[in-house]
């Protein structure tokens, strides 16, 4: 079972708190699990670790809550999630790092973030593939939310015209999950 810090969890609480207030952090509390509404409730501590499964639990509840269920509202957490790293020491690396520089150290800081699998890059001239290698519990969820955390991620460190695709994803049978980000 792989587990997560709870810092992936806090930026989605905090953005069920600024967006839907007090009511909509009970609402997500009412549809979870025990374990889940307990640590919502008492409060998410960034430096715990965390089920992985609570973090799926959690970004799918809000994304079925106040968004359309479709994942879309994935995507959009997992840039607040980037923009939430730019009130900690990774702001530095946006500000002086390229965005191939700023990818490979977020390969390389992975374990600071999950206790398991890894994250691998393969560079081409116009593109680089994020790649999540060996991670127990693959979800597609949490692809679409990597996605989106790298998408803000190239455009806090320079890139324009940012795209990302998933195109590979081991809970459609494929060997890793792969994300492709192109950027001008």
């Amino acid at each position: 079972m792989a587990n997560v810090k709870g810092s992936a969890l806090a930026t989605r609480v905090a953005w069920v708190g600024l967006n839907h207030g007090q009511s909509g952090l009970d609402r997500v509390c009412a549809q979870a699990s025990p374990g889940l509404a307990e640590a919502v409730r008492d409060g998410i501590v960034v430096a715990q670790w965390y089920p992985f499964a609570q973090f799926i639990e959690l970004v799918e509840t809000i994304d079925r809550r106040f968004g359309k269920g479709d994942g879309a509202l994935t995507h959009e957490l997992g840039r607040q999630g980037a923009d939430a790293a730019l009130t900690t020491i990774y702001r530095l690396f946006y500000r002086v790092g390229t965005v191939r520089w700023v990818m490979a150290r977020a390969a390389r800081l992975w374990h600071l973030h999950y206790d398991a699998g890894r994250l691998e890059l393969r560079e081409h001239p116009d593109s680089i593939d994020l790649m999540i290698e060996d991670f127990p519990t693959p979800n597609c969820t949490h692809c679409h939310s990597v996605r989106g955390w790298a998408e803000r991620s190239i455009e806090l460190s320079g890139g324009e015209q940012v795209t990302t695709e998933l195109t590979a994803c081991r809970t459609r049978g494929a060997s890793v999950c792969c994300i492709r980000a192109k950027w001008a």
